[in-house]
C-alpha cells in the first residue's frame, strides 16, 4: 500500500504567535528579530510586510528601508517553544510517527490511518487553527521528499494578503508528473550552484533531470547525481527519523460534526483501539495505562485513565478498558467533538502465566492476522460484523 506523508508547516510562526498576544499587529507589516542598529535579521515577517518585499533572514536595516513603516518586534524563542510544544504535542496524538524538522515544521507518517490523506491533513489543519488560532499548510505525497516539495508549492500558489492555509496533494502514481514542470532548482539537494551547471547541460526542469540517465548523471555528479534523477522521478523512500523515544501511543479523531449517536462513538471508540493496538504491536511494546479523551461541544476537554492488571497490546483489552471509561464519563446524548484512546506505560510485552494463557495466544495470533491483511489489503478488508450489518441497513 503506498504511504500517507504529510509535511505541515507553520505559516509564519513567530507573527502567528505575536498576534495571538498582541492582536493589534494583525493586518499591520511587522517583523520579529533584532534591531537594526545592532545588526539585527528579520527571523519572521508578516504577510504585510512581505508586500514590501522584505523576507526572514533579511538585514532589519534592508527591511526598514523597503518598509519604513516596518513594525519592529523582539524575539521571545521561550514562548515561541512552548507553542511549538503544543502543536507537536497533536501531531504525536495523530500518530507516532513524527519527524520534527524545526521549531515550525514536521513530516508526519499516517499511513495507518484509514481516512484519506485530504481528509486527514484538513482535519489536522482546523484542529490547529481552532484550538491554537495558528495558520498552517500542509502537503500530502507518497513520500517526504514529494509532502515537501507539494507544501512549498500550495504556499507559493496562494492568493491573498493573509496565511495561505493551503493543502496540497500528489495523489499516487503522479509524482514524477507533479514533479515534471517545475525548475530544477526546487528539487530537495539542488542548490543553486547544482542548478546553475544544470542548465548549462540543458536541464531546466525537473522533468528534463527525469529524462536523464542515472548513469549520465553520476559520471558529471558523482553518486549525488544518480541520486538527483531518482528524486527527479519521484523515488523517495526515507523513512521518518524519529528520535524521541515513544512514552505513550494513542489515537484520536476529531468529528465533522459533533456525534451525539452512541452506536457511533462506541465504534469509533473501538476503531481507536484498534489502531492504538497495532502500533503498539508493531512497535514490540505493551502498556499498563489506558485512557480515553473527551472533548465536548464547548470544547472542554475530559481525560480518564485505569490501569490494567497486565501490560497489554490487545485490541480486545484496550477496547473493553476504554469502553468502560466511556461508560462511566459519557451522558447519554451530549455531543462529542473529539474522541481518542491511549495506552501508556510502556515495555516489552511480558505477561504473568495465567489459567486463560491459552486464550490470550489465540487472540494474539488472531491480532496478528488481521495486522498482516490490513498492511497488505487495507483497513477495510476486514470489519466487524455490526458495522456490516449497519452498512446493509443504510444500503451501503
Amino acid at each position: 500500500m503506498p504511504r500517507k506523508i504529510l509535511h505541515l508547516d507553520l505559516d509564519a510562526f513567530f507573527c502567528s504567535v505575536e498576534e495571538l498576544h498582541n492582536p493589534d499587529l494583525r493586518g499591520k507589516p511587522f517583523a520579529v528579530g533584532g534591531r537594526p542598529d545592532q545588526r539585527g535579521v528579520v527571523a519572521s515577517c508578516s504577510y504585510a510586510a512581505r508586500r514590501f518585499g522584505v523576507r526572514s533572514a533579511m538585514p532589519m536595516a534592508r527591511a526598514l528601508q523597503l518598509c519604513p513603516e516596518l513594525l519592529i518586534v523582539p524575539s521571545r524563542h521561550g514562548v515561541y517553544s512552548q507553542v511549538s510544544a503544543q502543536v507537536m504535542e497533536r501531531l504525536h496524538n495523530l500518530t507516532p510517527l513524527v519527524e520534527q524538522v524545526s521549531i515550525d515544521e514536521a513530516f508526519l507518517d499516517v499511513s495507518d490511518l484509514p481516512d484519506p490523506v485530504e481528509d486527514i491533513a484538513r482535519r489536522l489543519q482546523t484542529q490547529i487553527r481552532t484550538e491554537l488560532s495558528l495558520p498552517c499548510s500542509i502537503g500530502a505525497a507518497t513520500s517526504k521528499l514529494l509532502a515537501k516539495t507539494a507544501n512549498d508549492v500550495g504556499k507559493a500558489a496562494a492568493r491573498g494578503d493573509g496565511p495561505p492555509n493551503a493543502i496540497t496533494v500528489v495523489p499516487p502514481g503522479q509524482e514524477a508528473a507533479f514533479l515534471a514542470p517545475l525548475p530544477v532548482g526546487a528539487l530537495f539537494g539542488v542548490g543553486p550552484k547544482t542548478a546553475a551547471r544544470l542548465e548549462e547541460l540543458g536541464i531546466y526542469t525537473i522533468g528534463d533531470l527525469a529524462r536523464r540517465s542515472p548513469e549520465e548523471m553520476e559520471r558529471r555528479f558523482g553518486r549525488s547525481g544518480f541520486e538527483m534523477v531518482l528524486r527527479a522521478r519521484g523515488i523517495d523512500d526515507r523513512p521518518l527519523e524519529t528520535s524521541r523515544e515513544t512514552k505513550s501511543i494513542s489515537q484520536e479523531t476529531t468529528f465533522a460534526r459533533d456525534i451525539r449517536d452512541e452506536h457511533t462513538l462506541k465504534r469509533t471508540l473501538l476503531r481507536l483501539s484498534e489502531g492504538v493496538g497495532r502500533r503498539l504491536r508493531r512497535e514490540g511494546l505493551a502498556g499498563t495505562t489506558v485512557k480515553i479523551k473527551l472533548r465536548w461541544e464547548d470544547f472542554t476537554t475530559l481525560t480518564r485513565q485505569v490501569t490494567l492488571p497486565q501490560p497489554s497490546n490487545l485490541d480486545h483489552e484496550i477496547y473493553a478498558a476504554a469502553l468502560d471509561l466511556f461508560n462511566s464519563n459519557w451522558p447519554p446524548g451530549r455531543p462529542v467533538r473529539l474522541l481518542g484512546v491511549g495506552v501508556s506505560g510502556l515495555g516489552p510485552p511480558v505477561r504473568q502465566l495465567s489459567f486463560w494463557d491459552q486464550d490470550t495466544e489465540k487472540m494474539r495470533r488472531l491480532n496478528s492476522a488481521i495486522d498482516h491483511l490490513r498492511e497488505i489489503y487495507g483497513h477495510r478488508v476486514i470489519r466487524h460484523a455490526d458495522e456490516l450489518n449497519r452498512s446493509r441497513k443504510q444500503g451501503s
